[in-house]
């Protein structure tokens, strides 16, 4: 990750990359997943510089996705360290949830929100 740095209340967003998502799809399909995990630790990393949190465990959480009871944790860490970030704007248990039963729907959220900020320099 590139240097951190607060500038005047507003967050460097230096760190935060832009990724297309129809790109995403097509990485997904061809390293058949491996893809998704790569993607859940560098936002996890994204997210973690967001929304300043220096205790989250973005490593192991990436870990844990291979343990069976383990993803779970990471679910929800995961969703934990997101509507932290976004205020609230969804619930935690909603995005828990949707990890669960239909991953791409917090992945759309997620990349969404990401883009914005990469593109805007702002959060959402």
């Amino acid at each position: 990750m590139t240097e951190e740095r607060y500038v005047s209340n507003a967050y460097s967003t230096t760190s935060i990359k832009y990724r297309s998502m129809l790109a995403q799809v097509f990485l997904i399909i061809i390293t058949f997943g491996i893809y998704a995990i790569y993607w859940f630790y560098v936002t996890g990393r994204e997210l973690q510089y967001l929304a300043q949190d220096e205790e989250a465990s973005v490593g192991l959480w990436t870990v844990l996705l291979f343990i069976p009871f383990g993803a779970l944790y990471s679910y929800y860490k995961y969703a934990q360290l997101y509507t932290k970030w976004n205020q609230g704007r969804y619930e935690l248990w909603l995005i828990f949830v949707l990890w669960l039963f239909f991953s791409p729907a917090v992945w759309f959220l997620v990349q969404s929100d990401l883009n914005k900020v990469a593109t805007d320099g702002r959060p959402s």
